[in-house]
Order: structure tokens, then C-alpha cells, then sequence
């Protein structure tokens, strides 16, 4: 199975099978991985920006994205989910999942309630997002109302995933499973935003993935759920359309890989830089504050 090389952990009772450009896949030890029915979905430290995985990691970041996936998981009843346990190995406390194994689908699921990003780029072009049409004269964070599903296809690690219309949806998973694909990751959306905005958060987008439970047969929610890493969380009581927004996320990482200060080229084949030690303490702090503000609970390291 191809992956992200990482060096692995040694855990008790599990056995390696997967790295991904953030997360370690392990399944039970002694037991082949195909007939596995569940595994643990280990969040590490990396961070990932324009399809590389950076050398410098973010402290905490897998105990936030964690945290904040579980509690999202809490709210979102009525969506089933991949959870099993958090009971984990020590080494991973806090920052792992013990979770039913499912067949995922080869779509990143996103739904887009305000227009900015690769939407707005494509917008920009043709009126389109995914190839539906817009009004005229939307701007930079214009809402979107009702708020769209924008599909794209995965892609291997270190390959861009490639935004793809609905109806190409259809020709990969069926035109059954597609409508239910488009009708959870609408849903989630629906009521995450609603959650989020009576903390004074704006959930511009998100990207979430489902799966099929071998075992009971239905689409279930896995992965990770609505952190930084797969959403834009705004505040609102900045918000003002015609301009990026601050977002909570990987905002300074991007920022400065971008900037004359790191010296790289992001058209090239050359990895980033290092970060700088103030970009990765304001990149954790913006994590951190997403999630006590969308909680309500102080986090604990």
C-alpha cells in the first residue's frame, strides 16, 4: 500500500499498515490486514502544505485534531461514525482512534458554504464551482446560499486531488451512493455550521469522507471531521466579504511559505524550508483557539 515513508511506532498489540501526509494507520497484531474489522487511526505532529509534508511538526496538533474530531463526532448524532474507543496504547494517548475499518470512498466530499479558495479561482474563470453555475458578482467570501457540494477526486500522496463534477461522481461510486455522498456531507455541513456560528465561528467549508461498513452495510462518516486541517473556520466578528479572511488553520504556514522570507519556490520540485519557530507557535495558538472556541473546554496537552 502506498503512503507517506514516517518512521513508525512501535505500540502494543498493533502492527503498522499505513501512513497518510498526517495520520498512522495500525492494525491488530497477528491479524492479516484484510480481514481486519477494525483499526487505529494514530494523528500525528505533521503538517502538510501545497502536497508536501513539512520536516518541522506542529506541536500537539494530533492531540487537537483528535480532540476536536471526537467532540464533533458527539454532535453530529444521527451522522454513524467510525469510532470504536479512544481506549489506545499510552504512547498515543490523546491522539488516537480505534476505529471499524471501512471500504472508503475515492471522493474527498466538500461542501462549500462561502465562495473563496480553488472555488473562487475556478469562479473567477467561468461562474462555476465544480462546474455549477454562480450568480455574477460574488466576491471573495460571498455566502452561498444554499451551500453547495463540490466533490474532488483523491489522489495518491504527493499528487493534487482533482476537483470533478457531480455527474463524475456517478460514473466512479453509482448514481445511488453519489446522491448519499452529496446528501450526508450537505447535512454534516447544515449542522456544523449552525454549531459553530453560535460560537461566533463562520464554517466556510469543509471536507469530510465516508465509507461502507463491511460488517452492517452502511455509509458511515470516518476519517477526521471538521478541524483546521479539513475546514475554514472564520470569525465572525471579522468577517467582511471582498477579501481573504483569517482563517483558523494553516494560515501562517502558507503565509510564509509564500513570502520572499522562506526563499522557496513554490512552482519548483524543491521541498519547503524549515519553519521558523514564531510560525509554528502561532500555528499551534490558531489551532488551540479553534478549538476551545468550538468546545468551550480549555486544552490540555
Amino acid at each position: 500500500m502506498p503512503g507517506f515513508e514516517t518512521e513508525t511506532l512501535q505500540l502494543p498489540g498493533w502492527e503498522h499498515l499505513y501512513s497518510g501526509k498526517v495520520r498512522d494507520l495500525y492494525t491488530p497484531a497477528g491479524v492479516a490486514p484484510d480481514a481486519a474489522d477494525r483499526v487505529l487511526v494514530v494523528a500525528s505532529d505533521r503538517i502538510s502544505a501545497y502536497d508536501f509534508v513539512l520536516d518541522t511538526p506542529i506541536p500537539d496538533k494530533g492531540k487537537v485534531l483528535t480532540q476536536l474530531s471526537l467532540w464533533w463526532f458527539d454532535q453530529l448524532d444521527g451522522f454513524a461514525n467510525h469510532v470504536i474507543s479512544t481506549d489506545v496504547p499510552e504512547a498515543v494517548a490523546g491522539r488516537a482512534m480505534v476505529c471499524k475499518k471501512l471500504d472508503m470512498y475515492p471522493i474527498e466530499c466538500i461542501a462549500r458554504g462561502y465562495l473563496t479558495g480553488s472555488g473562487l479561482a475556478e469562479y473567477a474563470r467561468s461562474r462555476t464551482v465544480c462546474s455549477l453555475p454562480l450568480p455574477e458578482g460574488l466576491v471573495d467570501g460571498s455566502a452561498l446560499q444554499p451551500a453547495i457540494f463540490t466533490p474532488s477526486a483523491k489522489a495518491e500522496v504527493g499528487e493534487h486531488d482533482e476537483n470533478i463534477t457531480f455527474g463524475e461522481v456517478v460514473e466512479r461510486v453509482g448514481a445511488r451512493v453519489a446522491d448519499q455522498l452529496r446528501e450526508l456531507t450537505l447535512g454534516v455541513y447544515t449542522r456544523a455550521e449552525q454549531i459553530a456560528r453560535e460560537r461566533g465561528i463562520i464554517l466556510a467549508d469543509t471536507k469530510v469522507e465516508f465509507g461502507l461498513d463491511p460488517a452492517g452495510g452502511g455509509i458511515v462518516l470516518g476519517d477526521e471531521v471538521l478541524t483546521p486541517d479539513s475546514s475554514r473556520f472564520w470569525d465572525a466578528e471579522t468577517y467582511e466579504p471582498g477579501h481573504a479572511q483569517p482563517s483558523f488553520d494553516k494560515q501562517f504556514v502558507r503565509d510564509w511559505l509564500t513570502s520572499g522570507a522562506s526563499g522557496w519556490d513554490r512552482a519548483g520540485n524543491t521541498p519547503p524550508p524549515a519553519l521558523p519557530q514564531d510560525v509554528v507557535d502561532r500555528t499551534r495558538a490558531r489551532y488551540i483557539e479553534a478549538y476551545q472556541r468550538l468546545t468551550g473546554r480549555v486544552f490540555s496537552a
